[in-house]
């Protein structure tokens, strides 16, 4: 992305206050746990939560679905919108478990820029890989924070070293951990020239702030043992000779990244942290776009679908679509253009998100993200506009690795299973094939944790025990070429042939075999792992 992408833009106040983020890990890292705490800070919640609560400790906000709960996992992207010193705060909170990384994929196509929690012990672990590298495509600055730095954590420079080496990202430290495990009081703010104490006493109280005049201040005798000083002034020195310093530019474009320290769970390098996305982080960017980029400065509204929730509240059979602003200042009740439809739809009941609380949003501006409740109209990748033909790009969906025929439990009810598997299928929960010949679905997901999740919600929100069997078939791929080509391969390989829940051919394969033979019989066409989501 080049720099003018970052900073030519004359943003009206209210949108150049917004900043829209994601945060993303390994699962454990403790990102639902920092997010919980940005609540705490931004003042929309009293008491943090903790993700494995025990009696009246309180449950997560973010983690909203019955099975989240129930296994300390999240499983779905969830977004919380909320103030903090000034500035709107868009946080979308991301499942870490690989076998919902679509989910998070698609989710970092909405925001602008991504928190990558590490943790202390592991350093750089392979979902961190795998998403920093979804990053990295997008260009998205990022910003590292390094938890659970009270617990034995690695070697402060090997941490800063294994992220530089496996990610092939400068890392600049924004702050540097004095002592780790037992002995970790806290960090020296290195950009502000502050000593950050942690309280262990409490955990929801944001640490004590000394300012201090350079590593050689006589005050920091006062607050740290000798011997982690003497090392914190040899580490410090060591680093500002090795490191980059901050450089903002080089942050925007995503080549270079600040990391803080800290211990999410005790509340301390939070503050910090947020403080460092207030300050360094972009405002609203361009989406790209056919036939042309949005800005965020345009004074008409777009914007776009990059999830759909169904059945977030189960008393009402809802569908909420998650929208990001791309431009312009959206007012309740305005009528926008669905690009896919080409028909007007009035947004009269439109919501902001504290999880899976909602209020209704009078108001919003580009860089917001915004639910809008309906009943199966909008799809993941759809784009609403004031009535311009304009897509949003770049939505991926991806083949799914793992495939299973799924049954009713009740025969009676296969009308009521179709009506649900579509809906997953709408809200990119999973693909579902209907076969072109025989009867029944199959369901690819990515991972084997999703077919739990599934059947879960199929029981819970459809009242339907189901089951899943294996599939002779073991990978998909969407075809695409000359529709006179695909009508006579779809001819050909009726017992391969699946179409997906937008009527697209898909061909289901057993070997790779399969693959190579069709490129081979049908040099015209297209078998692609990915569908472009634009509607």
């Amino acid at each position: 992305m080049s720099d003018s992408a970052h900073t030519s833009l004359d943003l009206p106040a209210e949108i150049a206050r917004r900043r829209t983020f994601a945060i993303i890990s390994h699962p454990d890292a403790g990102k639902t746990t920092l997010t919980e705490k940005f609540l705490l800070y931004g003042g929309a919640i009293q008491m943090a939560g903790m993700v494995r609560a025990k009696g009246e400790a309180r449950r997560t906000r973010s983690d909203f679905m019955q099975m989240e709960k129930d296994r300390g996992i999240s499983v779905s992207a969830s977004a919380m919108s909320f103030d903090y010193d000034g500035h709107r705060f868009n946080l979308v909170d991301t499942p870490g478990h690989s076998d919902f990384s679509e989910d998070t994929y698609r989710t970092l196509t909405a925001v602008d820029a991504a928190i990558m929690v590490i943790d202390g012990a592991k350093g750089v672990e392979s979902q961190t890989q795998k998403l920093f590298e979804v990053c990295r495509m997008r260009d998205l600055p990022i910003l590292t924070f390094c938890n659970k730095m009270d617990r034995e954590s690695r070697d402060t420079l090997d941490i800063i070293d294994e992220i530089q080496e496996n990610l092939a990202i400068d890392v600049t430290p924004a702050s540097w951990p004095i002592g780790v495990g037992r002995e970790f009081l806290g960090c020296y703010d290195l950009l502000h020239d502050r000593l950050e104490l942690m309280d262990r006493a409490d955990r929801n109280k944001v640490a004590e702030s000394i300012s201090i005049n350079g590593l050689d201040d006589p005050k920091l005798d006062d607050h740290i043992p000798a011997h982690l000083l003497e090392q914190l002034r040899e580490e410090v020195e060591m680093a500002r000779e090795l490191l980059p310093a901050f450089d903002q530019e080089a942050f925007l474009d995503g080549t270079l990244t600040p990391i803080w320290f800290g211990s999410a769970i005790n509340s301390f390098g939070v503050k910090e942290l947020m403080d460092g996305m207030a300050q360094y982080g972009p405002v609203p960017q361009p989406q790209k776009a056919q036939p042309r980029p949005i800005r965020a400065d345009e004074t008409k509204v777009m914007g776009f679908v990059f999830k759909v929730q169904a059945n977030m509240d189960p008393k009402h059979r809802d569908r909420v679509a998650f929208v990001r602003l791309a431009s312009g200042h959206f007012k309740r009740g305005m009528k926008l253009t669905h690009v896919r439809s080409k028909k007007p739809m009035a947004i009269s009941n439109p919501v902001l998100f504290l999880a899976s609380d909602r209020e209704l949003a009078e108001e919003a501006w580009a860089g917001d993200i915004i639910g809008i409740p309906n009943h199966g109209q909008l799809r993941i990748g759809d784009t609403l506009t004031e009535g311009e033909d304009i897509r949003v790009t770049g939505i991926p969906s991806f083949a799914p690795e793992l495939l299973q025929g799924v049954r009713a439990g009740d025969p009676m009810k296969s009308k009521h299973l179709e009506k649900a598997l579509m809906q997953f299928a709408e809200e990119g929960a999973a693909k579902v094939f209907k076969p072109a010949i025989g009867s029944g679905f199959i369901v690819g997901v990515v991972g084997a944790l999703q077919f739990e999740v599934l059947a879960s919600r199929i029981e819970l929100e459809y009242g339907l025990p189901v089951r899943f069997d294996s599939s002779q078939f073991t990978s998909a791929r969407w075809v695409t070429g000359p529709q006179a080509e695909i009508d006579k391969f779809v001819n050909t390989n009726k017992q391969h042939i699946s179409y997906d829940h937008d009527g697209d051919p898909v061909f289901l394969t057993r070997l790779q075999w399969d693959i190579d033979r069709i490129e081979r019989d049908f040099p015209a066409l297209t078998l692609a792992a990915t569908k472009e989501m634009m509607r």
